[in-house]
Order: structure tokens, then sequence, then C-alpha cells
């Protein structure tokens, strides 16, 4: 099942533009009364499994998807995996049952913004969706740390063409990535590091921009992929 609104072109004041996926109807209508209740947003489709989602991410203009990570037909991170393939938008937020479930790592690794509990109050998930909306992660980095410190088994190992790439990375800037993989926040590191805080958000960006990453989460799992920082290794 699949509901959509057509898209007559966005402005820059418009509001966010949400496709809920979930195959539980009574669960997609209760996050749209809470979204469409916000004069910044918009739910414009819904779906009832993964196969959908890809469709109606392909066929409407949207912002943000909020997915259900367990469906029949596609579960989200498979769905998750190859609407992110496609292009930037929109951008995926997933749900999850369970705290550190394994879906939660593996959506992140899919390509997810970010994930939540699908029991999250309403005023979290709100601040989720403007925070992905506007290119950040929802994921805090403690939390993406210990989801990791958990799965770093299944983490495989880098390939030569990433560890080229991890090369050309300065001296600073591998400083920089450590740190945020540790959990770390720019302020937190611009403290350790003796530098302002604009000075480590730059060289985030380069480090982003050099590896080819979308965000800190992405970052955070490539660290530990390449052997920077292991499992249970804080600051």
């Amino acid at each position: 099942m699949t509901r959509t609104e057509p898209h007559a072109g966005q402005r820059a004041d418009s509001p966010i533009r949400i496709i809920l996926v979930d195959d539980q109807e009574l669960v997609r209508a209760g996050f749209r009364m809470v979204l469409d209740a916000q004069p910044d947003m918009r739910v414009v489709g819904e779906a009832a499994d993964g196969l959908a989602a890809i469709d109606l991410a392909r066929r409407l203009h949207a912002d943000v998807m909020i997915m259900d990570a367990r469906m029949p037909r596609l579960d989200g991170v498979e769905a998750t995996r190859r609407i992110r393939q496609d292009g930037d938008l929109p951008r995926v937020l997933m749900l999850t049952t369970f705290d550190l479930d394994e879906y939660a790592f593996a959506a992140l690794k899919a390509g997810a913004s970010g994930f939540l509990l699908k029991d999250v109050p309403p005023d979290e998930l709100l601040f989720a969706i403007r925070a992905v909306h506007s290119g950040d992660s929802v994921v805090a980095p403690s939390t993406t740390r210990r989801l990791i410190d958990q799965f770093a088994a299944l983490l495989p190992d880098g390939d030569q063409a990433e560890s080229a790439r991890l090369a050309e990375l300065t001296e600073r800037e591998r400083e920089v990535l450590i740190l945020v993989a540790q959990g770390l926040s720019n302020a937190e590191t611009a403290q350790r590091l003796f530098v302002s805080e604009a000075t480590v958000k730059t060289h985030v960006g380069r480090v982003l921009a050099k590896l080819g990453l979308r965000d800190r989460v992405q970052a955070v799992v490539y660290a530990y992929e390449h052997g920077l920082v292991r499992a249970g290794q804080h600051p």
C-alpha cells in the first residue's frame, strides 16, 4: 500500500517533505497526526514495505524518509541501501524496536542518517527530523560508539583503495577523525587539540570530503573499519 501527494515545486521556506514507511497502518497514522500538525512539516507519502518505499523515493521529491527496520517483502536496511545509492535525498531516519538492535548498526552502514526507537517521544522525533533535514546525524557520538563496540566483530577489513584514500589525510585530520570516532564532540575535540571549534569543524568537513563520507556517523564506522579505533577504546 502506498499513499502519495503530488510535488508542486519547493521554495526555500517550504515545509519538510516526509515519507512514512511502516507495515503497520496505525503506526503510520500516529506519526502522520504528529507531523502534519507541525507548520514546517508535511507527510507526502506512505508505504508499507521496502519495495514501495524505493518506488516512492524515486517518484517523490521528499526530504526525509522515516523507515521501519523490519518489514515484509524488503526490510528497511536493504531499502535504505538502494535509496541512498540513487542520490542524496531523501535522507533516511531508521526506526528500531530495541536499543542497540543489529538493524540499527546495519542501517548506519547502509547510509541512514540516524536511528530512533519506535516509541520515541514526539518532541524527540520532531527534533530528529529537523536535524536530518539540515544534514546532521541524529545519532549521538556516544551512542554510535556503543553500537560499534557491540558489533565491531561484524566489520569487514578495509581494502587497498580505501587505505590509499586514508593516506591522503593530514596528520591533524587523522587526529580529528580518531577523536570523532572515539565519541568526542567538536567542542571536546577542540579542547583536546588546543584549537578552536570552528577549526575542528573545518577539519571534519575535509575528512568527510577526502574519504567520500556523508556525515560523522559514517566517519565513525570508517575509522573502526580501517583500524584507527578499536572496540572498547575510549578517550
